[in-house]
C-alpha cells in the first residue's frame, strides 16, 4: 500500500470527495444525498470529485447499473474528474490484506451464520451487546487445518484495539465510539470477496479522500475504518455524516425507495434543478430556496448547516418545484420541443408565455398545444348547457385577438343577464377542457379551431 499511497498536506491538503455506489441497482432519492453533498464539497473549494463504483460482488454488480449511475448524475449535471472501479483494484486490496495480516491485525475465522446467530442470541439474552467473542484468536495452526478442510476457508476479521476511537463530525459533533462494544468487522469473505470496509479504507487512503459525507448508519463502519486506515498508515478524512430520510410522517422510507430512483423521477418530469434545490437544503437549519443553476447550488452549500435528526421527505415537493423551474424557462429551452409539436414558428414564442406558468412538467406543453390546434373536449355543467349552446352561437369566426374574449363575452352578458363567475367560468371550462389556464385573451388568438360542443 505504501508504494501507491497518495500522500496529503496535512496542512493544506486539496479537497477530494467521491461517491462510491454499488452497481447493483439504481441511484434512488436517499443516497442521491451522497452524491450531492461530496460533490458539493469538492466544487465548492475547487477540488477534485471521484465516481468510485464499488463493483467487488461480480454476481450482484451489473453493467446496466454503471451507465444508469451515470447517466443519472449527468442528467442532475452532477459531474465527475474522474472514474474508478474497485473491480479494477482487487490486487491493491490483497497487498493491504497481507499487510494486516503481517501485523496481526486480520485474522482467519470459521464460524457459519447460524453459529454467530447463536452467539449473538446468547448475549442478548445475557444482557450484553452481541460483540463477536474473537474465539477463532484461540484457534491454533490445526484447528484451521481441520476446519478449512471441513468447511473450506474462514473469513477474514480486522482485530480492533479495544479503545475509544475518536473524531470531530462534520454534522454530528464530537464522536466517541468504545471499540470493545463493536464486533471485530470481517473485510474479506470466505469465497474470497474484498468487502466494503477495507475496500474503501484502501481507495480513500491512496486516493487522498480529504471528506466523506454519508448516512448516519455509517456511524460504526467509520469508527472501524479509522482504525483499519490507521494500521494502514493512512490519513482519515474528514467525516460527516448526514441524517437518514423518513417520509412526510416519519415512518421508514427504506421500502418506498425503489419508487423513488431518480430515472422514475426523470420519467416522471421531474426537473433536475428542483431535486438539487431541494435535496441541497432538506433536512439543513435553511430554507428551501429554488436555485436557477448549479452555482447557486454550490454557493449556498454548507454541510455544517444540517442536522442530526430525521428528515422528512415527501415526493410531493417535487411537483411545485418543477412547476417553477419550467415556469421561469426561456423560449430558448424549449424551442426544439415546441417545434417537434409543429407549432409554427410565428406563433411559437407567444404560445410559450402563455402556458408557461400553467404546466407542472415540460410534458403538459403537447397538452395545450392539442388544445390550441385541435380544440378541446368541453367541461360543461348540465345548468349550464343551454347557457353555453347559446353563448357559442354569438362567438365570431376565426381569426381571433385579445380583445375577442372580452368583446363576445360582453354580448354574451347582455344578451343572457349573466355576470362575474357565472359567465365566465363556463365559457372558459367549454372552451380549454380545464378548470384553469393563462387569460382567456390570450388563449383566443392561439386558437386554431374554433371551439365546438
Amino acid at each position: 500500500v505504501g508504494s501507491e499511497m497518495c500522500i496529503r498536506d496535512r496542512e493544506n491538503p486539496m479537497t477530494v470527495t467521491r461517491f462510491a455506489p454499488s452497481p447493483t441497482g439504481y441511484i434512488h432519492i436517499g443516497n442521491l444525498r451522497a452524491a450531492l453533498f461530496n460533490w458539493a464539497i469538492a466544487r465548492k473549494a475547487g477540488g477534485t470529485f471521484i465516481l468510485r463504483f464499488d463493483d467487488t460482488d461480480p454476481e450482484r454488480s451489473k453493467e446496466e447499473y454503471v451507465d444508469g449511475i451515470r447517466e443519472d448524475l449527468e442528467w442532475l449535471g452532477l459531474d465527475w474528474d474522474r472514474e474508478e472501479r474497485q473491480s479494477a483494484r482487487l490486487g491493491r486490496y490483497e497487498d493491504a490484506a497481507e499487510r494486516l495480516r503481517r501485523d496481526g491485525r486480520l485474522y482467519e475465522a470459521f464460524e457459519t451464520p447460524t453459529e454467530l446467530d447463536l452467539k449473538r442470541k446468547k448475549l442478548l439474552n445475557m444482557g450484553r451487546p452481541p460483540v463477536y467473542d474473537r474465539a477463532a484468536l484461540d484457534l491454533s495452526e490445526d484447528d484451521k487445518a481441520r476446519l478449512r478442510a471441513e468447511r473450506g476457508a474462514g473469513h477474514w476479521r480486522f482485530k480492533l484495539d479495544h479503545a475509544r476511537i475518536e473524531w470531530q463530525d462534520g454534522i454530528l459533533g464530537d464522536i466517541s465510539i468504545d471499540a470493545s462494544s463493536v464486533s471485530d468487522p470481517v473485510l474479506i469473505r470466505g469465497d474470497g470477496q474484498f468487502l466494503y470496509t477495507l475496500a474503501s479504507v484502501v481507495d480513500d487512503t491512496e486516493m487522498g479522500i480529504t471528506d466523506v459525507v454519508r448516512g448516519s448508519d455509517h456511524v460504526t463502519n467509520t469508527a472501524t475504518q479509522i482504525q483499519i486506515m490507521e494500521a494502514l498508515g493512512g490519513m482519515p478524512p474528514r467525516f460527516a455524516h448526514h441524517s437518514l430520510l423518513t417520509g412526510p410522517q416519519g415512518e421508514a422510507l427504506s421500502k418506498r425507495l425503489g419508487t423513488l430512483a431518480l430515472r422514475d423521477l426523470r420519467a416522471a418530469g421531474i426537473e433536475p434543478m428542483a431535486v438539487l434545490s431541494l435535496m441541497a437544503r432538506l433536512g439543513s437549519a435553511d430554507p428551501v430556496e429554488l436555485r436557477t443553476s448549479l452555482h447557486e447550488i454550490v454557493e449556498g452549500f454548507d454541510v455544517t448547516r444540517f442536522g442530526a435528526a430525521p428528515t422528512k421527505f415527501d415526493a410531493d415537493d417535487l411537483g411545485p418545484l418543477t412547476a417553477r423551474v419550467v415556469g421561469a424557462l426561456p423560449y430558448e429551452a424549449v424551442a426544439d420541443q415546441i417545434a417537434d409539436l409543429g407549432v409554427p414558428d410565428d406563433i411559437a414564442p407567444r404560445f410559450w408565455q402563455v402556458v408557461r406558468e400553467n404546466i407542472e412538467t415540460r410534458d403538459g406543453i403537447a397538452g395545450w398545444w392539442t388544445t390550441f390546434r385541435y380544440g378541446a373536449t368541453p367541461i360543461i355543467a348540465d345548468e349550464d348547457q343551454e347557457f353555453v349552446a347559446e353563448a357559442f352561437a354569438m362567438l365570431p369566426p376565426l381569426p381571433y385577438t385579445p380583445e375577442t374574449w372580452s368583446e363576445w363575452t360582453s354580448v354574451v352578458k347582455e344578451r343572457t343577464g349573466r355576470k362575474g363567475r357565472g359567465l365566465f367560468m363556463p365559457l372558459r371550462h367549454a372552451i380549454t377542457g380545464r378548470e384553469r389556464g393563462p387569460e382567456m385573451s390570450e388563449v383566443m388568438p392561439l386558437l386554431q379551431v374554433a371551439p365546438r360542443l
